[in-house]
């Protein structure tokens, strides 16, 4: 067989797994319902709690690394979570969720910049939380799509990895590990 043929045949099965590889399904919180132990917000985020957090590019350089101090109170089915940002550059920053349990492990929230409703499904250990942040950029505010991950991994520790994009493009993501206290 001549190269020419085989590096073709090549180039299409390479091609065609690529295709494939883009159709795979996304994961879902349904994904996870059989992972314990089972993720409840109005439990985990009651009380005091802490996070350590980095935001990489879209090449995974660390730009940013940041502490959050955070204390969640719920009554019934409304929560507050208040979270104070520290960054390693020395700025600040605070957002108060305003959450609220809507049953079968489905919950919204809204906070000053973020537009609109939060949405998020827990199942098993994992939520899917996802929203619009303004994100104050340069003296200009993007609308920022965040697609946020967290999974519980025992009774103290949570991880977290959100992907952020705009018009579809990733922009990066930030990876927090929570720790109740």
């Amino acid at each position: 067989m001549p190269a020419t043929s085989l590096t073709r045949r090549s180039l299409l099965a390479a091609g065609a797994a690529l295709a494939l590889a883009g159709c795979a399904s996304s994961p879902t919180p349904a994904d996870y319902a059989g992972q314990t132990p089972t993720l409840d917000l109005r439990q985990y985020f009651n009380g005091p709690l802490v996070a350590h957090g980095v935001f990489t590019d879209r090449a995974g350089k660390v730009q940013r690394r940041f502490t959050v101090q955070m204390v969640g109170r719920w009554q019934g089915e409304e929560g507050v979570l208040e979270e104070d940002f520290i960054y390693s550059d020395g700025k600040t920053e605070r957002r108060v969720w305003r959450l609220r349990h809507l049953g079968d492990g489905r919950y919204s929230g809204r906070a000053d910049d973020v537009v609109g409703e939060a949405r998020g499904e827990a199942r098993g250990n994992a939520l899917r939380w996802q929203y619009t942040l303004a994100l104050p950029v340069d003296g200009r505010v993007w609308e920022v799509q965040f697609d946020d991950w967290m999974y519980q991994m025992d009774d103290k520790v949570m991880l977290n990895k959100a992907r952020m994009s705009k018009f579809g493009f990733e922009l990066g993501e930030v990876t927090l590990s929570f720790r109740k206290l």
